[in-house]
């Protein structure tokens, strides 16, 4: 079958897609990637074929046109299962005014559509994967019919917030039942001669079905959707492992790190761990901080125990680890969890403090929120889970979790099967 798979223009986003990528292909399906041109290049660099659609020259141009600075509405958004207060209408609407408008209706724009769906048009793919922010994807199916699935890299909050918000919507008087999201859905696909039904946005907003690499424990449900667990792969791209990792630490040791989505997206990080470090001086362990020239004023004053890298693959380096601190992050958060580490996790935007709940209701991390972080309470949190061995037991629990899960390769006969059943071109 053809597969087209689906990313804007954001490397981390489209690496959690790489290995159910190769999946595809090797196992004979053609394969091809569409996203913006300024992807074209990490397409091309993880082996697969790039579709270059839109105009989008970066996603940090993107942020800065639509208003600079998009840490304040992440943070605005509040997702319902970390808020202490019931969910209300207001909240409710101003969140999906919010996603829609800041989020996926740029990260969509208008030439990306259409040059997607010419595409589709042409290339007539069956099955068509997209990254959840990628509403270009369901968008081309819909007008060319075939099937769609979402890739989830996180915990399904969009999802789960538009069920509530239709919830509420329904008890709202007629003339305030406001719909963002799906108007601008509706007013998009008109322009290709369609006029959806109530019934046809929601799949577009669900997928037709999601693909979610967590492991079960840390699943969010969302009831009546169908979801297709698959084993999380990691992939960063290309990378080197440095000559020290082929020693085994004479102490135990921590990693530090901050991931590359803020640092790419914003120009900062979303969580300032510089000033934090030298709390983490006596600790015994060795701490390998990943953090660039621009992130660190001075390596040389740093404590001796610190290590500063700028980066090292995570599959390399956790699995010799005995915990990590990180912001949340998908790909450093589903490898950790792979390698059965502990995680201290400092969540501050979209999902990320969500994640963090998730791992310590799980008994396998530490809820460290941005509010409560100074250099006692980090300090605290890294001695604790290298100390306490139920993190330890937590952190295993879920890699046992997760081998349960079917590796990509394993998930191909599936998809062909729901390709299949869902797929309405001939």
């Amino acid at each position: 079958m053809r597969v087209l798979i689906t990313c804007f223009a954001h490397n981390t986003h489209y690496y959690n897609l790489v290995p159910l990528a190769w999946a595809l292909r090797t196992a004979g399906h053609e394969v091809r990637v569409a996203s913006q041109p300024a992807l074209t290049e990490v397409i091309n660099g993880s082996g697969l074929t790039a579709v270059p659609v839109g105009d989008l020259d970066s996603i940090v141009e993107l942020m800065t046109r639509i208003g600079g600075d998009p840490t304040p509405y992440q943070q605005g958004l509040d997702f319902a299962e970390t808020r202490d207060q019931p969910l209300g209408w207001e909240h409710a609407l101003g969140q999906q005014t919010m996603m829609t408008a800041l989020s996926f209706a740029p990260l969509n724009g208008d030439t990306t559509i259409d040059d997607l769906v010419a595409v589709a048009r042409a290339w007539q793919p069956d099955l068509i994967l997209w990254e959840p922010f990628t509403y270009a994807g369901p968008i081309a199916a819909h007008v060319t019919g075939a099937a769609h699935a979402r890739l989830l890299w996180g915990p399904d909050v969009v999802l789960n917030a538009r069920r509530q918000f239709l919830a509420l919507r329904e008890a709202q008087p007629e003339q305030r039942r406001e719909d963002p999201m799906a108007d601008w859905l509706t007013w998009t696909l008109q322009r290709f001669g369609v006029t959806p039904h109530a019934a046809a946005i929601e799949k577009i907003i669900a997928g037709q079905w999601s693909i979610d690499p967590a492991p079960a424990s840390l699943r969010l449900p969302v009831p009546g959707h169908e979801t297709v667990p698959m084993r999380f792969v990691p992939y960063n791209g290309p990378s080197v492992i440095p000559d020290w990792l082929h020693t085994p630490p004479a102490r135990r040791r921590v990693c530090v790190t901050l991931g590359v989505s803020a640092r790419e997206t914003f120009g900062r990080d979303a969580v300032p761990f510089e000033d934090l470090l030298h709390a983490l001086g006596d600790v015994d362990a060795e701490i390998v901080a990943t953090l660039d020239a621009g992130q660190l004023s001075d390596r040389d004053s740093l404590p001796g125990n610190i290590r500063a890298v700028d980066f090292v693959p995570m599959e390399a380096l956790l699995p010799s680890c005995s915990a990590i601190v990180h912001h949340g992050g998908a790909g450093t958060g589903y490898t950790a969890t792979l390698a059965g580490v502990p995680q201290i996790i400092v969540g501050a935007l979209w999902d990320a403090p969500l994640k963090a709940r998730l791992h310590a209701d799980a008994g396998a991390g530490i809820d460290l929120p941005p509010h409560k972080l100074d250099a006692a309470a980090l300090r605290d949190a890294v001695v604790r889970a290298l100390e306490d061995p139920s993190l330890t037991a937590g952190a295993r629990r879920l890699r046992e979790e997760t081998l349960t899960d079917p590796a990509p390769a394993h998930l191909v006969p599936v998809l062909e099967q729901l390709t299949a059943r869902h797929r309405t071109q001939p």
